[in-house]
């Protein structure tokens, strides 16, 4: 894995914003085509089958959570597990999911890769990955005049799954996609989802999250048109829809609750509490990093750690606990997730390419590793002004 310096295409915005990528530039910048990583086929396949391995365990752990009846440490309550548990036991499919990997190259074996969580219900970064890293491979390679390739099959995989999940449809069998009103990035997302879909041959309806009705007495969610919401894929966070006022239709005994994109059971793994069920499952398993609910274990042993708020995102509310001899450096992060229960997670220190630390978002869709992304900080915990810099295959 190295990181090349190449001249960005003189016209990269307007070439981005003609596919829909418009959030390019936010506060900083977050696409950068001023440089690109380039990894090997030894290190895609390393990857590939690292990936495959972790989401067959996280599987097992969701089987095993809910065969332990173990809600209560992720804090959801009989009425929520039990909507869980329907909708793992009916086998409701999952599209997507992204595992951030920490990837040290400079090492060999068991202290190589990492799986730091699995990112399975919301992640950030899907268009980005199966589309403009795409076309700006497809022009660099005509600029420099040499073919490469990229660890990439996101898009046709997608429009894949979409058609397997046609038969799972109910009602009148319209597919509505949704995400919040007020965030340009999800939009996009839901936008570029719901084209694959369209690719598919299924009938999709936009609808905001703010906009679905529900209608208390009969049970049935609606939209804008009044019209009965039958499926729905939802870029938003299941804890988040714990708390909206339609939650009382998620119900199993509800005949009118639509069939959810991504699925119940997702909840559970975007929960950092699953990386301590991880972890007992399988410990000193060499692609994980040991996770507990406190943080008596790497005191005890001298060992570097991190926390993390349980529903914590884009880096927020993180702590870094560097052992420096007797004592500990500790590096903070704000955010809107303190008060949070925590988790404890060893600290795995990830190279450094000239000031900038890259985590690699490895994608499964429908069961299979489907590519990767990969964003970079200046400091060592990726955030929301983490640049997502492309890749190549280069042996």
């Amino acid at each position: 894995m190295k990181s090349i310096i190449i001249f960005p295409r003189k016209n990269w915005q307007e070439e981005v914003e003609k596919l829909g990528f418009t959030f390019h530039t936010l506060d900083t910048l977050y696409w950068d085509e001023s440089k690109a990583y380039q990894i090997s086929t030894s290190e895609v396949l390393e990857i590939e089958k690292a990936t495959a391995e972790l989401h067959s365990m996280s599987l097992e752990a969701i089987q095993h959570i809910i065969d332990n009846n173990l809600f209560y440490k992720f804090g959801l309550n009989e009425d929520t597990a039990n909507f869980i548990v329907k909708s793992w036991n009916e086998e409701h499919p999952a599209i997507y999911g992204r595992f951030d990997l920490a990837f040290n190259h400079r090492e060999s074996g068991s202290r190589r890769l990492k799986m730091l969580e699995y990112n399975a219900d919301t992640p950030t970064s899907l268009f980005e990955a199966a589309v403009i890293q795409w076309h700006w491979l497809k022009d660099y390679c005509n600029v420099i005049g040499v073919e490469y390739d990229q660890f990439n099959s996101l898009h046709e995989k997608l429009i894949a799954k979409f058609r397997d999940i046609e038969s799972y449809l109910q009602g009148e069998r319209i597919l509505h996609f949704s995400c919040v009103k007020d965030s340009i990035e999800d939009l996009t997302t839901v936008e570029y989802l719901r084209d694959c879909a369209t690719q598919a041959g299924l009938s999709t309806k936009l609808l905001f999250v703010e906009d679905i009705g529900f209608v208390h007495e009969s049970g049935e969610f609606v939209d804008m048109e009044e019209e009965l919401i039958d499926n729905i894929f939802k870029l938003y966070p299941w804890e988040w829809m714990n708390d909206e006022p339609f939650k009382a239709g998620l119900d199993t005994n509800n005949s009118n609750c639509p069939f959810w994109i991504e699925p119940a059971w997702k909840q559970l793994i975007s929960n950092k509490m699953f990386l301590t069920i991880l972890w007992k499952l399988f410990p000193n398993h060499p692609l994980l990093l040991p996770a507990f609910e406190d943080d008596s274990y790497f005191i005890e042993n001298n060992l570097s750690y991190i926390s993390k708020p349980v529903f914590g995102r884009e880096g927020n509310n993180v702590t870094i606990y560097q052992r420096d001899g007797s004592s500990y450096d500790v590096f903070k992060t704000g955010g809107n997730y303190s008060g949070q229960k925590l988790i404890y997670q060893l600290y795995f220190e990830v190279p450094e390419f000239d000031g900038c630390y890259p985590i690699i978002g490895s994608w499964m869709v429908d069961q299979e590793s489907a590519g990767i992304g990969i964003r970079e900080n200046n400091n060592r915990i990726t955030d929301n002004f983490s640049r997502f810099i492309p890749h190549f295959i280069k042996d």
